[in-house]
């Protein structure tokens, strides 16, 4: 059994520490807010996020020395606007060399760098090779309930993947291996993307029909986006591709999801943050793919529409009308295109 530390203490932090110490290792939670860690030390509760007990196994830190102090791998799970300074910071506490495992979403927007990018950079003895991501569809309240629930590890060095394999393997929470990195970690963040127009869909008060468009087309241009950088196009339809799309496009669990809604609704972009009160990471992500896009010359008019939604002042319903009246085209093309480009 092994020490674990997990850096950022909300419901997917808190989920991954449970699947963690229901397999006998010992948690080092880490929390960057004081009071959290107290009280979850106090009442082994960490009920703002996830409802129930904890174990006896989960300690929270506030000290970030003290949290990754003799611990054989530490699981990153802090927003991705936190990832550069909680890297920065481990640089002087680190002594050893822990496996370093990511389980977090997002692309930065202005230089459209993935988490494990962002990690390597940041951290001055780690390269890119050795970082590992865990990513599929995975809502944390299930997770903690030990709902049946499959996951996606991947890395440069399948020898790491294989450790975060043995990490967090359970009855109840199944993890695959990958060497895609690059897919896992995109279809993992531009799904939320995808899971803010379902969500606005919903709002707008359109029907499944809808909605089930609004995912197959958005696939496609995940999968578009994705090849065009060196990713392989069977990710995509993997567990962090079409699953965490499914998961996260379908369930008022999601953040995304419930995002989405309250703007279909008609509210504005910051009244829906200030009432969701927790990171919703496909706002920031729009911003890098809509960037993405341009640089790399793909359609993605999904993308765009919700771009000029959040940051435009442009109605739902102009945009859903606009998509609507798109050029008439093949459904095929963007496999051929797909496959060409794979396999040309």
């Amino acid at each position: 059994m092994a020490n674990v530390a997990v850096l950022g203490a909300g419901s997917w932090g808190t989920a991954l520490s449970i699947v963690l110490a229901d397999n006998g290792h010992d948690v080092h939670l880490w929390s960057h807010r004081k009071e959290q860690a107290e009280t979850i030390n106090r009442t082994h509760k960490n009920e703002k996020y996830l409802q129930g007990i904890l174990s006896d196994r989960i300690t929270a830190f506030y000290d970030l020395k003290k949290a990754v102090s003799g611990v054989s791998a530490i699981i990153v799970v802090v927003p991705t606007k936190a990832i550069r300074e909680v890297c920065q910071n481990l640089n002087g506490i680190l002594t050893e060399k822990p496996t370093i495992i990511h389980a977090s979403k997002g692309i930065e927007p202005v230089t459209l760098k993935r988490v494990s990018e962002m990690i390597s950079e940041e951290l001055s003895t780690y390269d890119y090779e050795e970082i590992v991501v865990l990513s599929g569809p995975s809502h944390a309240e299930e997770v903690a309930l030990r709902h049946p629930t499959s996951v996606t590890v991947s890395a440069v060095n399948m020898d790491n993947a294989k450790i975060a394999q043995d990490l967090f393997s359970s009855d109840t929470f199944r993890v695959y291996t990958s060497s895609d990195i690059l897919g896992i970690e995109l279809g993992g963040a531009l799904k939320n993307i995808i899971a803010l127009g379902a969500g606005i869909s919903d709002g707008l008060g359109y029907g499944d029909n809808a909605k089930a468009a609004l995912m197959t087309r958005g696939l496609a241009e995940i999968a578009r986006l994705g090849t065009s950088l060196g990713a392989n196009p069977l990710s995509f339809l993997g567990l962090p591709g079409v699953g965490d799309l499914i998961v996260t496009c379908t369930s008022v669990h999601s953040r995304n999801w419930r995002a989405g809604n309250l703007l279909g609704k008609g509210n504005k972009l910051d009244d829906v943050l200030e009432q969701m009160g927790m990171v919703v990471e496909g706002v920031r992500t729009v911003k890098a793919a809509y960037q993405f896009a341009k640089e790399q010359q793909v359609e993605m008019p999904i993308t765009s529409g919700i771009y000029q939604i959040l940051f435009e002042d442009k109605t739902p319903k102009a945009v859903v009308d606009e998509l609507m009246s798109r050029d008439k085209r093949n459904e095929m093309d963007d496999i051929s295109i797909l496959l060409n480009e794979r396999y040309s």
